[in-house]
């Protein structure tokens, strides 16, 4: 009997040991560890090993998020470091009102087609009466003074982009082969979450709810017409034009459209340069972006201003392209869809982003 009890003893000491041997044996691991997630990485731009910056300075993504995350209104902010791996912005993929900005889309249209032996810089437009627009056009008082004027398309790129002059911008555009021609580039060039609306005086028109009149391009009309329409109807055409723009873009569309325009993906390396060169003599905004990106950098950008309705502005924007000393670049785009922030506000806003790009940038 005392010998039967060693042997379960001895039994149950063995299967035991077993038991304990078998539970503390560390889990299985899969062959390879999960790849790191990348804040809004295209699949097309893998890491690289061999790139300190192959992810977004955490510091930079908080600050941008606590500056968009506390303005009134519908934001949107995108920062994509040029020639780098990242990306990431707030209310990116969002259609926002482009208003000027869309200038950027008619010029390298026609500098595509000059590219193509097509059109030339020096091509002359004639521009009359008939051919005037509305709100910002400098060129008018030339054009009313005397009848018509005759000018080139270099002149009228400098004058539609640095000038913002939308009656040149309309000039460059019938010369580009119109609406259908601007969208069949960004289509070709997979620019993504980008429209082009119908030009300027059919798209300001009808965010006013009004019908267009070639007389509405003189002087003050169309401020006068504007006046008389009730504003129950303008602010229902302006709502329904800021739930689906007809010239909307994505700001993160356009940060990726800046930077192959920067790497020389959409256009010729002569026309990349000029547009370039035209964009860093842009006059507007100077108290946007421009304002707030540090001293030696360079920068380059177009701005973009909607109708304003009582206390709500409209497709308030700032699009640019910031180089750093060393060269490093990044494309900022802020939008603003609609805000009852001041003019002030908007401004610091914008410069706010610039300077946290520029605080960030690793020295």
């Amino acid at each position: 009997m005392r010998h039967f009890r060693h042997i379960l003893i001895l039994l149950l000491t063995v299967t035991l040991t077993a038991c304990v041997s078998t539970s503390s044996r560390p889990a299985a691991q899969p062959d390879k560890a999960p790849p790191p997630v990348y804040q809004n990485r295209s699949p097309t731009a893998p890491p690289r090993a061999d790139n300190a910056q192959a992810q977004t300075n955490p510091a930079l993504v908080r600050e941008i998020e606590q500056l968009w995350r506390t303005f009134p209104g519908k934001t949107g902010i995108a920062v994509k470091r040029i020639d780098g791996e990242w990306e990431f912005g707030y209310r990116s993929d969002e259609y926002f009102p482009q208003q000027s900005v869309s200038k950027l889309w008619v010029a390298m249209t026609l500098l595509d087609k000059i590219d193509q032996g097509r059109a030339s810089l020096s091509d002359p437009i004639r521009i009359g009466k008939e051919d005037l627009t509305v709100f910002h056009q400098p060129m008018a008082v030339e054009v009313e003074r005397e009848g018509s004027v005759v000018k080139s398309v270099y002149t009228l790129l400098e004058m539609a982009l640095a000038s913002s002059d939308n009656t040149a911008n309309d000039a460059l555009l019938r010369h580009a082969g119109g609406q259908d021609a601007v969208r069949s580039f960004i289509a070709k060039n997979f620019l993504g979450k980008i429209r082009f609306g119908p030009g300027e005086r059919l798209l300001q028109s009808g965010i006013a709810g009004m019908e267009w009149k070639q007389s509405l391009s003189y002087r003050r009309t169309f401020y006068a017409a504007r006046a008389e329409i009730p504003v129950e109807q303008r602010r229902q055409s302006l709502n329904a034009y800021l739930a689906d723009p007809v010239d909307g873009a994505s700001p993160l569309a356009i940060a990726r459209a800046l930077d192959k325009l920067a790497r020389g993906e959409l256009l010729s390396d002569n026309s990349t340069k000029l547009l370039q060169s035209i964009l860093k003599r842009t006059h507007s905004g100077p108290n946007r972006l421009k304002a707030g990106v540090p001293a030696g950098w360079g920068f380059l950008h177009k701005t973009g201003t909607g109708q304003v309705l009582g206390s709500i502005a409209t497709g308030y924007n700032d699009i640019g392209i910031m180089t750093a000393p060393d060269g490093t670049r990044y494309a900022v785009v802020v939008m603003l869809g609609d805000t009852t922030a001041s003019i002030p506000e908007r401004m610091r806003l914008m410069q706010s982003v610039a300077r946290a790009v520029g605080r960030h940038h690793p020295r």
